[in-house]
């Protein structure tokens, strides 16, 4: 399989309706007392449309993006996009393990690049320059610029395309893997499927075991279970909507560049760790740059098609490569008790709950998390 250089670019009529949409928005009013008390706040979204329309640079930006390597190959048949940044070490440094960073949702490739930065040239960041990983940070299938494969979405399916990409496409022997949400869970699926290639994997969201049946349960992952499904009551409307009725929901978010930006500021304000202050964690442009994206390639709607197939998935075998987590601090996922990935994984190498960081940690704290991805892939050596 070959790969060729891609380039983001979104044409001036695209960008020229995507303003037009914006300034003829019909905006509502707050449903509850409180700001964010029912979703993304009617008068944050009205400032952050007017940035949109008159603060924020696309094309700064754009060329910001085209200033990395991006490629894209076709892996059984559909486009696959990705960037593949080489590290920057000495000639005499051991052997890299190229790593793959695979984003969630609702989230892009953009979320990853702060890792790139601090994983292939640590010197910047004070580290050592013979810790320079190779890194391939892939658009999943249905977003942005890849493409939905044939067949049902699967996990299964989206790790069949990442590890063809690292060793039918990019001739990799051995690699590693990490992600986080949707990207984890392939991830893991990785380290299950293709033990002798992965040579560990590193999540933010821990594995559930296929089954619960191998043992009871003890007190702390029966209260852990009790929390989750308590806190999906009152977020998981907008997973239900997505796994039900995706084309209902994709045509109006497809349509109305304002209603797409509160389908997703929502879940970057509600899942990240920001207390509240949703600017704290991210900035405006880079809010703007992933949702620009989503609208630009038109792909919110098939972003959603996991959710749709999630039922087409089969048990994840036993995850048996050597497996380390950094838990985050969002509510779905504080408190996770680590008996709980052991029966998903035989050989947890690292375990750390740093307490800071939500569900786009490498947005939120690259620096910890570069530090512990670091330590444990450079503890795998040699590859």
């Amino acid at each position: 399989m070959t790969f060729s250089p891609f380039r983001i670019d979104v044409s001036d009529e695209v960008l020229d309706d995507l303003r037009a949409r914006l300034a003829r928005t019909r905006f509502t009013a707050r449903s509850g007392d409180q700001p964010w008390q029912a979703g993304t706040d009617p008068g944050y979204l009205r400032d952050l449309v007017s940035y949109w329309i008159d603060g924020f640079d696309w094309r700064a930006r754009e060329a910001e993006l085209n200033a990395l390597p991006h490629h894209q190959a076709r892996i059984d048949g559909r486009i696959v996009h990705f960037l593949r940044v080489p590290g920057v070490r000495p000639a005499d440094a051991p052997a890299s393990l190229p790593l793959i960073l695979s984003h969630g949702w609702p989230s892009s490739f953009v979320e990853m690049l702060p890792l790139v930065d601090r994983l292939t040239d640590p010197a910047r960041y004070g580290g050592d320059p013979a810790d320079a990983f190779d890194v391939v940070v892939p658009s999943l299938p249905g977003f942005l610029y890849s493409e939905l494969p044939e067949g049902p979405l699967t996990r299964a399916a989206m790790a069949k395309t990442l590890h063809l990409l690292m060793t039918d496409v990019l001739g990799h022997r051995r690699y590693g893997a990490f992600g986080g949400d949707i990207g984890g869970v392939v991830t893991g699926w990785l380290g299950a499927l293709y033990p002798e290639q992965v040579a560990g994997i590193h999540m933010i969201h821990p594995p559930f075991p296929a089954t619960f049946d191998s043992r009871p349960l003890s007190p702390a992952e029966q209260a852990y279970l009790d929390v989750e499904a308590a806190y999906d009551e009152t977020d998981g409307g907008y997973s239900a909507i997505m796994g039900t009725r995706p084309d209902t929901v994709a045509a109006a978010l497809n349509d109305s560049p304002a209603g797409l930006a509160a389908w997703l500021i929502d879940k970057y304000r509600d899942w990240s760790d920001n207390h509240g202050d949703l600017e704290s964690r991210f900035d405006r442009d880079t809010l703007l740059t992933m949702i620009t994206l989503y609208w630009a390639s038109g792909t919110i709607g098939s972003s959603f098609r996991q959710y749709f197939d999630f039922d087409r998935n089969s048990p994840r075998p036993d995850i048996t490569v050597p497996a380390a987590f950094t838990l985050s601090t969002e509510p779905s996922h504080a408190g996770f008790p680590r008996e709980i990935a052991e029966r998903a994984c035989t050989d947890i190498r690292h375990w750390s709950e740093p307490g800071r960081g939500g569900h786009f940690m490498p947005l939120e704290e690259p620096d910890l998390l570069a530090d512990e991805m670091r330590q444990f892939f450079t503890s795998l050596r040699p590859y």
